[in-house]
């Protein structure tokens, strides 16, 4: 069996799948519908949109195929991604490459096999649109152009995928991107028994600067407060613009004491920022950590409620 190798480029193609914010997500029918049509179309036993993660495929969408994923070393997209082509294997198990392959030999006995890169717009080909099935099969020029073009609607579906989860102005995920990753966070919190503690933030006297900067001006402060919160926080902490000038972020393995001592380093970060900005204002705050209980909060907005309401108590006392 031959194994995959990586692309000249990994790294960066790794980090381009990670910032989508895609992987083990649920599935959605903007996938959904393309893998069915493509199962349809090619008259396949499975249709699958596989992402290929650093040590393993990852099926956004999957139609004939019970497993959420494979790993990487045994995968047929790990060899497509490494072309720009569509990658055929008519019969999978008289090919030197894959007739040995556990894929191959046992479930789910692939024999035919066609996938093409996909690639998100800064060039990296983060997986594959995919089709398999457990008898051989020929590809022709037209059925390669058919799957290319299913391919680019994956592709489009990915652009605005991104676009609907991040805001516009500041970059950061929106609300919607918030409570999409974030109650999958929750669920794994749960399930693995792991702490999660979540923060509320407003900014204080924010109206004032709209008032006496202009808009404009009101902008480049929620940019920057931003940009502070994404600097600061760990990679693995969510941070959200959920509205306004109100912000979020999600600690994972984190108990509300060890938040609290977090925000007093924020505090402390910001203020070094408003001591060299040379600007006319000052970045505020105020905040709520809720730590996550599963017995309190059967949902992820449930506790968005709980850091809500202590965050406003702390700004009333201002």
């Amino acid at each position: 069996m031959k194994k995959p190798s990586f692309p000249d480029n990994e790294e960066f193609r790794v980090n381009t799948l990670k910032s989508l914010d895609i992987l083990d997500t649920i599935p959605e029918e903007r996938f959904d519908r393309v893998t069915r049509m493509a199962k349809r179309l090619f008259s396949v036993e499975i249709a699958l949109v596989s992402l290929v993660d650093s040590n393993r495929q990852w099926f956004k969408s999957s139609q004939g195929l019970d497993a959420s994923e494979t790993p990487r070393d045994i995968s047929f997209c790990g060899h497509t991604i490494l072309g720009d082509e569509v990658f055929i294997i008519s019969d999978a198990s008289k090919d030197a490459r894959f007739s040995d392959n556990p894929l191959v030999t046992d479930n789910p006995n692939i024999r035919f096999y066609a996938g093409y890169p996909i690639k998100t717009p800064n060039g990296a080909k983060i997986g594959t649109l995919c089709l398999i099935d457990a008898e051989p099969k020929e590809f022709d020029t037209d059925d390669k152009e058919a799957l290319i073009d299913l391919a680019t609607m994956i592709e489009h579906e990915l652009v605005a995928l991104r676009n609907s989860n991040i805001d516009e102005l500041t970059g950061i995920s929106n609300r919607r991107g918030f409570m999409t990753l974030g109650a999958h966070c929750i669920q794994i919190c749960k399930r693995t028994s792991i702490d999660a503690t979540l923060i509320f933030i407003d900014l204080n006297k924010f109206k004032p600067i709209n008032d006496k900067f202009g808009h404009q001006e009101g902008d480049l402060a929620l940019k920057t407060f931003s940009n502070l919160l994404f600097s600061f926080f760990r990679e693995s902490d969510l941070c959200a613009r959920i509205g306004g000038d109100e912000f979020v972020v999600l600690l994972a393995n984190s108990k509300a004491l060890v938040a609290s001592t977090i925000m007093t380093r924020f505090q402390t970060y910001v203020d070094e920022y408003n001591n060299h900005s040379g600007k006319e204002y000052e970045l505020a705050f105020s905040y709520g950590a809720v730590e996550y209980q599963p017995e309190q909060h059967a949902s992820l907005e449930d506790l968005l409620s709980d850091a809500d309401a202590l965050m406003y108590k702390q700004k009333q006392a201002i």
